[in-house]
């Protein structure tokens, strides 16, 4: 009985709250409206602790992007923006701060698409996020080489043009420059899109190193379930704008609806097309 309780979803919670009680980010309740029309989240609520790994998971459309564009005030330069809720970091309200000024303050985002300056070497990709430091030059330089050290490859190409690295490169690039603007806090969209599954888990082992041996928390928007699942310590799942479940890594990995409808997993039965085309109906959250 006492095993039971041990492993019980209640009990999994506990141990979430208990070594996560530092709230950093807090969304509440908001909605985002594109183009003063279009209601693309209706109700989000998400919350991320210092020190802890929070996996925003969902399929294409769900609305991933738009909530982590929210929280880094990117939204107005496409027609969008937050009409209800808040959104704080450190208790402080962030909705009208400007991206650089949130960048400051500890927020950054590494976009969907591996963005870099394709004309610039990786080298001076890193350093261009260092744009907004007061430090000196040789911080910075500090800095540099720790990027390195959990980037080996950036060290070796170090002197390419960006544009002439590999996908894979590319996201560490896009990684390492986030991290030479020394955040508290990294907003990590889709890190996994169009690489080969072993450079999926090699980034996701590095982000996971940052987190524990650096202190930098991570909120990822990710389509690999899977993957997203077992390096996060807490998930949220989003369908068509809403949060539809949330729990510890752990619970959601285990829960029978995620192992169906998102990892694929639905026992030894297999099962037909016929079957699978009813699973909105038969998801219990929608019920």
């Amino acid at each position: 009985m006492v095993r039971a309780l041990l492993v019980g979803p209640f009990f999994l919670g506990i141990i979430y709250m208990s070594k996560f009680n530092e709230k950093l980010l807090e969304v509440s309740n908001i909605e985002v409206v594109y183009n003063h029309v279009i209601l693309v989240l209706k109700g989000v609520s998400l919350s991320l602790s210092k020190g802890s790994i929070v996996a925003l998971l969902g399929g294409n459309g769900a609305g991933k992007t738009t909530t982590l564009k929210a929280i880094s005030n990117l939204l107005h330069s496409e027609r969008g923006e937050v009409t209800k809720g808040s959104i704080t970091y450190r208790n402080e309200k962030i909705e009208k701060l400007n991206p650089s000024d949130l960048v400051k303050s500890g927020v950054i985002q590494v976009m969907e698409g591996r963005h870099c300056f394709e004309h610039l070497t990786v080298e001076e990709n890193l350093l261009t996020g260092a744009y907004t430091r007061k430090e000196g030059k040789k911080k910075v330089l500090e800095d540099l080489d720790m990027v390195y050290s959990y980037f080996p490859r950036l060290k070796q190409r170090r002197k390419s043009q960006a544009g002439y690295t590999s996908g894979g490169e590319q996201q560490m690039c896009a990684i390492g420059r986030a991290l030479m603007s020394k955040p508290e806090t990294v907003l990590l969209d889709e890190p996994s899109m169009g690489l080969a599954p072993q450079l999926v888990e090699e980034i996701f082992e590095i982000v996971k190193k940052l987190n524990e041996n650096e202190g930098v928390s991570f909120l990822l928007a990710e389509q690999n379930t899977n993957v997203a699942l077992r390096f996060a310590h807490f998930g949220y799942i989003l369908e068509s704008g809403r949060v539809v479940m949330d729990g510890p890594a752990k619970q959601l990995r285990e829960n029978p609806d995620v192992k169906e409808f998102y990892l694929g997993l639905s026992g030894d039965k297999r099962k037909s097309y016929r079957e699978g085309r009813s699973y909105r109906r038969r998801k219990r959250w929608l019920n």
